[in-house]
């Protein structure tokens, strides 16, 4: 099939394609909605009835209209564009912020009142603040897109899909490797190397039947818990909870601190991932997007959920299986009906994680693979320096976790200590607090930086300088004056490269080897206000 149609002709509503990503998509959005679950049954404690009957039910009504909304937004593109190839963003319930709302609002609220109910409040009042928060941003967003490098979008990126979408699944997976692995070999066998399986049977569906009955005739899951389970099937009707959030709101100032930082973590996650799709030949509007995405927060906090959603990472990887507009839109159908019926402890229950989780670290592989081909050779360092804050954000939380579980944390057991047994704490956790916008920062930097835009670097700079001194970078909280040392640091290294400008070093010559190089050249970023210069200039720096 042509990846063009005559214009203004509709698209096929479903490929071979959208079935593959629907399956492999699908078994994504179904571990995050069980693990989700899991976190607050098991966590927060907030009885199951309400988390099966209230929660699933608004996240399925989130995950519904919202992927109705990208199922549309990719046909429009298809129409008018006259493609066959466009392929829609995959939207579901957030990864990271389920874990932060967990662990950093509704448990320490749980804690310190012992009322489930109340830790669901603020849950509520703190996914309310992220969803304002990123429908503000679908309003500086655009800008901040069009004036930042694409390594540093890529990169922020690839440090996202290295840590916190890689990691946990790979250790998983080594817990049950006799499990996971073949797992993994059908994934990377279809999605990777391209092999077609006969009749084109759907190679996710394929790796999740293999899992699932290597582990259960392996004696890893349990009969019993799968006749529990079933048991407990029933229907929940969303409703609005607006009593619940409005409990919430009473007491918001402690949950601004996390929430301004991540509602801008979460408008420039939604940056990257749209730049993905751009870099993957789909480049949809982003102000779009973001209104979506805080809409989406915000309905749900009122229907009662307190899991705010966003927009994927892996947009490249779902076209790459052959995802096209409806992929989404049936996981979308699909998980509204499982949470409609109350089919979650079911599902968890019949599906054994190791054949799970392997589709989580494709993703991460892709995404990571990505960031690296849609660059220009010469910013690979800038990808790279982008990615470190994510990893330091990674590391110091599994240190904090493992201190935890000991019942101490890491001011209990002091930095020498740490740093006796080989860790540096302190700057881990510096330089990994706020990680999704210093890593930006960083990346931004460095990119024009090895391009000589100079002033544009270190105007970068002076950005980094004022997000550390208000905390929202390398801070603990969200307030002035948060850590003056990091923006002094940041000032100092403006000042050297404003003085790097006045030293008259042209611009990078663009690399007539690099396509990628040359397609940036042809359409630079911000091109009204900084034209791409190809003036000879020796060597191109960093050039790999």
């Amino acid at each position: 099939m042509s990846a063009a149609t005559a214009t203004g002709g509709a698209p096929p509503f479903w490929t071979r394609g959208d079935l593959n990503a629907f399956f492999g998509f699908g078994i994504n959005m179904l571990v995050n909605v069980l693990v989700l679950s899991g976190l607050a049954v098991g966590v927060i404690t907030i009885p199951g009835d309400d988390v099966f009957g209230t929660i699933l039910p608004a996240l399925g009504i989130e995950l519904l209209v919202g992927n109705i909304f990208y199922f549309w937004l990719a046909r429009q593109k298809a129409i008018k564009e006259g493609r066959l190839d466009v392929t829609a963003m995959p939207y579901g319930p957030s990864v990271p912020h389920m874990f932060i709302v967990t662990f950093v609002v509704m448990l320490p609220t749980f804690l310190a009142t012992k009322d489930p109910i109340a830790a669901w409040s603020a849950g509520l009042a703190w996914a309310f603040i992220i969803g304002v928060i990123i429908l503000i941003g679908a309003f500086v967003g655009p800008a901040i897109r069009k004036y930042t490098p694409r390594a540093a979008l890529l990169g922020t990126l690839a440090g996202i899909s290295l840590t916190f979408i890689s990691m946990r699944p790979a250790a998983q997976m080594w817990e049950t490797l006799w499990v996971a692995l073949p797992v993994f070999g059908i994934i990377v066998l279809g999605f990777i190397s391209g092999i077609k399986l006969p009749g084109n049977f759907p190679v996710a569906l394929l790796a999740l039947l293999v899992g699932t009955a290597l582990a259960w005739g392996g004696g890893v899951m349990e009969t019993a818990a799968v006749s529990d389970a079933a048991k407990n099937i029933a229907i929940g009707l969303p409703s609005l909870n607006v009593d619940l959030l409005s409990d919430g709101l009473k007491d918001i100032s402690p949950l601004l601190a996390t929430a301004i930082p991540l509602g801008i973590y979460n408008f420039t996650e939604a940056m990257s991932n749209v730049e993905s799709a751009a870099s993957a030949g789909d480049d949809y509007n982003l102000r779009a997007v973001l209104l979506a995405d805080g809409t989406g927060a915000v309905v749900g906090s009122a229907l009662g959920c307190p899991f705010p959603p966003a927009v994927y990472v892996g947009q490249p990887g779902w076209k790459q299986a052959g995802g096209r507009i409806s992929y989404s839109l049936v996981t979308g159908v699909a998980i509204f009906l499982f949470c409609l019926l109350g089919l979650f402890p079911l599902l968890s229950a019949i599906l054994p994680v190791p054949a799970i989780v392997p589709i989580l670290l494709f993703i991460g592989l892709v995404i990571g693979a990505q960031s690296f081909a849609e660059v220009p050779k010469a910013h690979y360092a800038a990808v790279v320096l982008a990615t470190v804050p994510n990893i330091a954000a990674w590391g110091s939380g599994q240190i904090d976790n493992a201190l935890a579980a000991a019942g101490t944390n890491a001011a209990e057991v002091g930095a020498a200590a740490l740093g006796g047994a080989g860790l540096v704490y302190d700057g881990l956790h510096v330089l990994g607090s706020g990680a999704v916008l210093a890593g930006m920062v960083l990346g931004a930097i460095a990119a024009f930086a090895i391009d000589r835009k100079f002033l544009w670097a270190a105007g970068y700079a002076m950005f980094g300088a004022a997000l550390a001194l208000v905390g929202l970078i390398h801070g603990d909280k969200v307030e002035l004056f948060a850590d003056w040392k990091v923006a002094l640091g940041y000032a100092f290294f403006s000042l050297i490269l404003v003085g790097a400008h006045y030293l008259g070093a042209p611009v990078r010559e663009v690399d007539e080897t690099d396509p990628v190089d040359v397609e940036l050249a042809a359409t630079p970023i911000a091109a009204d206000v900084m034209p791409h210069e190809k003036v000879s200039a020796g060597p191109a720096v960093g050039t790999a």
